[in-house]
């Protein structure tokens, strides 16, 4: 069931670990079909780099096991809560990416300085109130804070990026990654120069409708 929807999840989850976005275990993958409604999500506890597409697990929009022979994610509820939330998107990734994550311990939304940021992320990343993990509160706290950018920074705790597809998901993740790690350099030799509002949304609005091979 699903299976090329299970192997893009699969591939982003593996590229979270090759990016160094996660380690071991950390993190998690999602992508809801636009037909079923139905989420393949990663499962919980399990090294990327070991799983087969078989491993994916399918859930409903409740929740309910569809298919599959593991435990989801412990983040099931709050992806659930996201996409409930966010009918536009369709992919969801969670990571410990460390240069965004040391933001997040510091309660720190990281400001828009870098195109990087305005292209894929939208703007400025903000951060979302902590909430414990595995208690469904996550999701809700994410939706508080994300407005209408793809990322935010979740309080002691990580990054969550969202897209109208996986793949989007992925990208945002690692630019806002990128985007942390020049931040913070810049940080060390002055303080950066935060971007025009009008300067971030001709960054976006160029890497949305002119930047690759759009037809």
């Amino acid at each position: 069931m699903l299976e090329e929807l299970r192997k893009e999840v699969l591939e982003a989850a593996v590229q979270l670990v090759r990016y160094g976005l996660v380690t071991l275990t950390g993190g998690n993958v999602s992508g809801r079909d636009k037909k079923s409604g139905y989420i393949a999500i990663t499962p919980s506890g399990m090294e990327y780099e070991k799983l087969s597409t078989e491993d994916i697990v399918i859930v409903d929009s409740k929740g309910n096991m569809i298919e599959g022979k593991w435990k989801a994610s412990v983040d099931l509820k709050d992806h659930l809560y996201i996409y409930i939330n966010k009918p536009n998107l369709y992919g969801i990734i969670h990571t410990h990416s460390p240069y965004a994550c040391s933001f997040a311990m510091l309660h720190q939304e990281i400001p828009c300085c870098s195109t990087t940021l305005a292209n894929e992320v939208g703007g400025s990343v903000p951060i979302s109130k902590y909430s414990p993990v595995g208690e469904g509160g996550i999701g809700s706290a994410v939706i508080e804070a994300i407005g209408d950018k793809n990322a935010c920074l979740l309080a002691n705790h990580g990054v969550i990026a969202v897209g109208i597809s996986v793949r989007h998901a992925l990208v945002a993740a690692v630019m806002l990654e990128d985007g942390a790690k020049v931040y913070h350099l810049a940080k060390c030799k002055g303080n950066p120069i935060p971007l025009d509002p009008s300067e971030i949304e001709k960054a976006r609005n160029v890497f949305l409708y002119e930047y690759g091979q759009n037809d």
